[in-house]
């Protein structure tokens, strides 16, 4: 089924604009639990349930934010509308499949499963039944990022770099998963081709899964984008920079601002010579808010969310080829 019809689908269901979108959580842990509060502020939305297989977790944020509490997804149906999956990835699949099938709309935070089949098994559920599945790359709603994306004009090279401090969290799954996937969807988005190739790197440091990654992946338009990731770093630092003919545009995630180098051709006291810079700085805005406002639009008009569940599978298909190089090239060199 293409996307058309798919999108055909999904406007045939009534709109439910003219009341309330009845929405539930599904994870009550520490995304989860923001996932709830911004639910529970939003006008024209009913917070209907917080769901936790620990029990007395739900009932304590589902009595922060006035609403019920489950301990089992299926105790949803007939309840909701819609539903954000916040749960340990290996769960994804089988919540989000009992969900869609019974005529719940899903947004699945990143990544979307822990497998292709299982993801493309999820969109096709989605557009067999009409339904909306939105997959949490929250980056997306950056408010530089999204203001970055009208100067973006075929790119030809692309470098980014994730780092962060130690966490302690997330360290049950691979870099690649926690972070590196997130610059990997935006890239996507920016330069909206095919893959030509894919080389990838990586090591374990001070957990059982690869704690910094670089991936060289190759477009066939002939854009390269060097992506590196880490959650070993001594600072903080989420950048993306982006060169095309006559331009180079720098996105600072984390200061929400844009470093846009433009050719002109006249002379000035520019760092490059012939170049003008234009620098915009955005206040401090709310990603998850933003990106669970645009889930919920979604869900009340029937129109495609922004980050659809063939994105996320788009994204996903390249992290996990990224692991496998770097899990290959682990037991060939027995570098963990």
């Amino acid at each position: 089924m293409d996307a058309s019809t798919n999108a055909a689908k999904q406007r045939s269901r009534p709109p439910r604009a003219s009341r309330p979108v009845r929405v539930a959580v599904v994870g009550s842990g520490y995304l989860g639990r923001f996932h709830a509060e911004k639910y529970a502020a939003f006008d024209g939305v009913d917070l209907a349930g917080i769901v936790d297989v620990d029990y007395e977790k739900a009932a304590e944020v589902a009595a922060q934010c006035k609403t019920r509490a489950f301990c089992r997804h299926a105790d949803l149906i007939g309840r909701v509308d819609a539903a954000s999956i916040v749960v340990p990835t290996p769960l994804h699949f089988a919540i989000a499949g009992d969900l869609l099938k019974n005529g719940i709309d899903v947004l699945i935070e990143k990544p979307m499963t822990t497998t292709l089949a299982e993801a493309r098994e999820l969109i096709d559920i989605a557009e067999t039944e009409g339904l909306i599945l939105q997959v949490g790359h929250l980056e997306r709603f950056n408010p530089a990022v999204v203001a970055v994306r009208e100067r973006i004009r075929k790119p030809m090279f692309i470098e980014s770099h994730r780092l962060g401090l130690f966490q302690g969290r997330c360290t049950d799954v691979s870099v690649v998963l926690d972070l590196m996937i997130h610059d990997i969807d935006i890239i996507l988005n920016f330069v909206g081709a095919e893959v030509k190739a894919i080389h990838a790197s990586g090591a374990a440091v001070v957990s059982d899964h690869c704690d910094i990654a670089n991936a060289r992946v190759e477009f066939e338009t002939g854009c390269v984008a060097n992506i590196t990731a880490s959650r070993i770093s001594t600072k903080n630092q989420r950048k993306i920079r982006l060169f095309q003919k006559n331009a180079y545009i720098a996105v600072d995630f984390g200061q929400r601002e844009i470093t846009h180098i433009q050719q002109t051709g006249n002379a000035g006291s520019t760092p490059i010579p012939g170049m003008t810079v234009d620098q915009v700085c955005f206040p401090e805005g709310d990603a998850l808010q933003a990106e669970l406002h645009a889930f919920v639009n979604a869900v009340a008009t029937r129109r495609e969310p922004e980050v659809t569940g063939e994105m996320g599978y788009q994204a996903l298909e390249i992290a996990l080829n990224v692991m496998e190089q770097i899990d290959g090239a682990t037991r060939r060199f027995g570098a963990f």
